[in-house]
């Protein structure tokens, strides 16, 4: 029997959290949080001023009305007890009370392209989140990284990451996407567009040229925006209204179903993209598709929670000394076969 821990972030984050949990409850105490930092980033976070990120807004409040709903055990910031293993959804922020306990880190989706940033955060020591999720595993702050492929272990491996500490597991909600196919969403045959968060996130993004774009495909087809939760939902529809009129626009709601129903599917930087992939969609995006198949998360039935968490029992059973011992190791120089970013 163990304290456990597990760090939500977005509402993908937090139910795969849950799913991972689920595996574990009748052997261990398990608990959930919240994402959180520390210092200058959980005073903004008061503040307001990172509700575009999962520690605050839209996020925050989600994750917060699903742990209730669920019944599950809250424990914010993970301050009411101490934990013998923290299973959280990212390493962009590693707060200081998981630094000295068991981690395991697991892969939520998608990662973003490695832009000058990436590199910028990487040279120069700042700070990881900088660079969004292209930076997701070099915190070297945990004992264990679960990942969605082989694809993505080679990927996280050329970037820099412990290769011993490289699990490939699969990834919950993206295990088993032909369920995707059994749903109740009203809409067939239509043309679906995937929008991402990149002005919310400080990036460029030309979403007048992209709508255009998407309604050229469409044809005089049904076009159906599916917005993604951090963005300005206001803005975003007025953009819609304007350039693409007609077009149906969602702000809440699965995703899975709607792109299960839809003839082609349009992304910018999404993980919902590996769904399109999956379910034989015809699938426009900013991303390389050849890359994205390599990366595409295993289909094993929805087996990757249980995985995780027989993961979980390993470093559980591992003496916690050696584990942090373990972390201060360099990383052995190796000869890799060149895995280009998409």
């Amino acid at each position: 029997m163990g304290n456990i821990l597990f760090i939500c972030g977005s509402l993908n984050q937090t139910t795969q959290m849950h799913a991972i949990a689920r595996n574990l409850m009748d052997d261990h105490s398990c608990y959930f949080t919240p994402y959180y930092g520390d210092g200058i980033e959980d005073l903004f976070a008061k503040m307001g001023w990172l509700d575009f990120t999962v520690l605050g807004g839209r996020h925050r409040r989600e994750t917060m009305e699903y742990l209730t709903s669920q019944n599950l055990n809250l424990d914010p910031r993970g301050e009411g007890r101490s934990y013998d293993l923290v299973v959280t959804c990212s390493d962009l922020l590693v707060p200081k009370n998981i630094r000295n306990t068991r981690v395991i880190l697991v892969q939520e989706g998608i990662t973003e392209p490695e832009s000058l940033m990436f590199h910028l955060v990487k040279w120069l020591k700042l700070p990881r989140y900088l660079a969004n999720t292209s930076t997701n595993g070099l915190s070297d702050e945990y004992d264990m990284f679960c990942v969605a492929s082989q694809g993505y272990a080679d990927l996280f491996a050329r970037k820099g990451v412990k290769e011993h500490k490289i699990a490939v597991t699969g990834i919950p909600n993206f295990d088993n996407v032909k369920t995707a196919r059994e749903n109740n969403f009203k809409i067939h045959g239509h043309v679906l567009a995937v929008t991402s968060p990149l002005r919310e996130t400080f990036r460029f993004d030309d979403r007048k040229t992209f709508i255009q774009k998407c309604n050229a495909i469409a044809g005089g087809r049904t076009l159906v925006f599916k917005l993604h939760p951090l963005e300005n939902v206001k803005r975003a529809t007025r953009e819609i209204n304007q350039y693409a009129p007609g077009a149906l626009v969602f702000a809440y709601g699965s995703i899975n179903p709607m792109i299960a129903n839809a003839d082609v599917v349009i992304t910018q930087q999404s993980t919902s993209t590996f769904i399109a992939v999956a379910l034989g969609k015809e699938v426009h995006t900013n991303l390389k598709l050849d890359e994205l198949k390599r990366l595409m998360p295993i289909q094993n039935d929805g087996a990757s929670a249980a995985q995780i968490a027989r993961i979980c029992e390993w470093i559980l059973h591992t003496p916690l000394d050696v584990l942090l011992t373990k972390r201060k190791q360099p990383q052995p120089r190796l000869k890799r076969k060149r895995v280009d970013a998409y």
